[in-house]
């Protein structure tokens, strides 16, 4: 008697699960999609609004920096060092124009 309340329970439950389960048509892909395409708007904004501002004077400052060092340098040994400056000043054009081009890209 006992088996039979059990088991009835247990058909009732499967058979109420069965009834009433959503068919899920919708794979992951279209959910990464449909996130990615929400969420670029404010990725992009907070990208050119907020971080490549903060790299540009970051880098500017850096550049300045060692170019003062460069001119002490320069002073005290004679020879001027161009590599460190030119590096930092490619790193400052790249992050100034990366706003134009990098959404292309991603």
């Amino acid at each position: 008697m006992k088996r039979r309340k059990i088991l009835a329970f247990i058909c009732t439950v499967l058979t109420a699960a069965y009834l009433f389960a959503v068919p899920a048509s919708a794979s992951v892909s279209d959910a990464v999609t449909s996130t990615w395409t929400t969420a670029k708007i404010q990725i992009q904004a907070v990208v050119d609004n907020v971080v490549f501002p903060a790299i540009d004077v970051i880098l500017a400052v850096l550049l300045f920096v060692k170019i003062g060092a460069a001119y002490l340098d320069y002073r005290k040994h004679g020879q001027l060092e161009w590599t460190p400056i030119a590096i930092i000043f490619g790193g400052l054009l790249f992050s100034l124009t990366a706003p134009l081009y990098i959404w292309t890209i991603i």
